[in-house]
């Protein structure tokens, strides 16, 4: 059992309807897409072309803090408020999407930007299902 999911199910109270497991997977791939984005950025850094990479750069520190951000807002239950958590989810799920895209773009001459794009697929879809599932 993840650690997410054992922090959700030690949580002692109801977490007000939301899905438990859409709510574990979308945590886990927050966290998962910013250590992703910022090996990329990281990665993007050492490339000899890091010029022609600042906006990927970019695009993965910005997906980066989101995710961080969005990952421990779904983190804090008491007082949940759902009009927030469905504005930080559309927001991580427009950067995820613009991360996403960006590195696909790199994808075919540098494979961390393929892993990142991977990433960002996921959490985006992740963002977009437990949006979905909310009342």
């Amino acid at each position: 059992m993840s650690v997410v999911a054992e922090m959700l199910r030690t949580y002692p109270k109801d977490l007000g309807g939301v899905d438990r497991e859409k709510l574990r997977a979308c945590i886990e791939a927050c966290v998962e897409c910013a250590q992703a984005c910022t090996a990329c950025a990281d990665a993007c850094l050492s490339e000899d072309m890091v010029a022609e990479l600042t906006t990927c750069i970019r695009t993965n520190a910005d997906c980066a803090d989101v995710c961080e951000a969005t990952g421990r807002v779904l983190s804090r239950h008491t007082g949940y408020d759902a009009n927030l958590t469905r504005a930080v989810l559309e927001a991580c799920a427009a950067a995820c999407k613009a991360c996403g895209d960006e590195c696909a773009s790199h994808a075919s001459m540098h494979e961390h930007c393929r892993v990142c794009a991977e990433a960002c697929r996921r959490c985006e879809q992740a963002c977009r299902e437990l949006i979905a599932s909310l009342g």
